[in-house]
């Protein structure tokens, strides 16, 4: 039985093995609409989530197979005090498979100690966010062409950003990948991903504040929210909130090929303006999202032939 707690748990063979999958089940749907009958997906949501959670079940309904699970924390019984770990021994009864978020590093780990199922990480905390992961490279790859040789811009919330983290974990294997980050002196890339990711790769980065600097090197630039939730005080997220707002003027600054990704949800960092641009490719990552889980699922399950 295998797990997924971070985008380093798939070697880059196992994952260009799943993204060729994900890219025939666009491809080809119907020869997987019943691939998981009879199977079920749980999802264990213990944080608000609109994208994952509902990308998690389209994706299982998509490969015929049911859902049930709970989208809150006060839904289920750990608002009595019940474990993690207990949840899932319950849910290991009931399911298949189990998708869980938690506002807690390392919750997902524990559950899948205890869990008698595949169990996948849908985010802990600020820590990984490894199906975002898997989305950014399955999106990267369908839309480029191949990972190497690029330079990627990462702009907004480097500190707090679990998706950032989880990316550039995994883009660190790729051949040639250059990474120009670009936040605010508050919200910089924690030092640990700095001295134990970048550093002890050599990997060539750089760290700026202005977007405009960046736009012109940037292959893909990759968007992110200023996370409210992860703030201690109103008063540093109001003050930060806006430090990064992506508008028509700045994608002229931009190459012809340049994508623009997000995780979404978006709030004002990227102006409607943009979504007109052919570069802006956020809403097809969501899409891309569904077919990656789908190839995830029927890999953890042993479906994939």
């Amino acid at each position: 039985m295998r797990h997924l707690m971070s985008p380093l748990d798939f070697s880059v063979s196992e994952l260009e093995k799943l993204m060729s999958l994900a890219s025939d089940i666009e491809k080809n749907p119907e020869v997987y609409a019943h691939k998981c009958a009879g199977k079920k997906l749980a999802t264990c949501f213990y944080e608000p989530s609109t994208r994952t959670r509902l990308s998690f079940e389209a994706a299982m309904l998509n490969l015929g197979g049911s859902v049930l699970g709970f989208s809150s924390a006060d839904s289920s019984s750990a608002a009595k005090g019940e474990s993690v770990s207990d949840t899932l021994r319950v849910i290991s009864c009931y399911a298949d498979i189990c998708a869980i978020r938690h506002p807690k590093e390392g919750a997902p780990l524990v559950a899948s100690i205890h869990s008698g199922i595949p169990v996948i990480n849908a985010g802990d905390g600020g820590h990984q966010h490894p199906t975002q992961t898997l989305t950014d490279l399955f999106t990267i790859h369908s839309l480029h062409g191949e990972i190497r040789d690029l330079t990627i811009g990462l702009c907004g919330d480097l500190k707090f950003g679990r998706t950032v983290h989880s990316l550039i974990n995994a883009l660190v294997r790729y051949p040639g990948i250059r990474f120009v980050l670009i936040s605010p002196e508050e919200l910089r890339v924690p030092d640990y991903i700095r001295e134990e990711v970048l550093d002890k790769n050599n990997i060539p980065y750089v760290e700026v504040e202005k977007l405009e600097e960046a736009m012109p090197e940037l292959d893909i630039l990759y968007m992110t929210r200023v996370q409210k939730e992860r703030f201690f005080n109103e008063e540093d997220y109001i003050r930060m909130k806006d430090f990064y707002i992506l508008d028509r003027e700045k994608m002229k600054l931009a190459k012809e090929n340049m994508m623009v990704l997000h995780p979404l949800p978006r709030v004002n960092e990227i102006s409607v303006e943009v979504d007109d641009d052919p570069r802006a490719a956020y809403f097809r990552q969501a899409q891309y999202g569904v077919y990656i889980r789908m190839a995830l699922i029927l890999t953890l399950l042993g479906l994939e032939e």
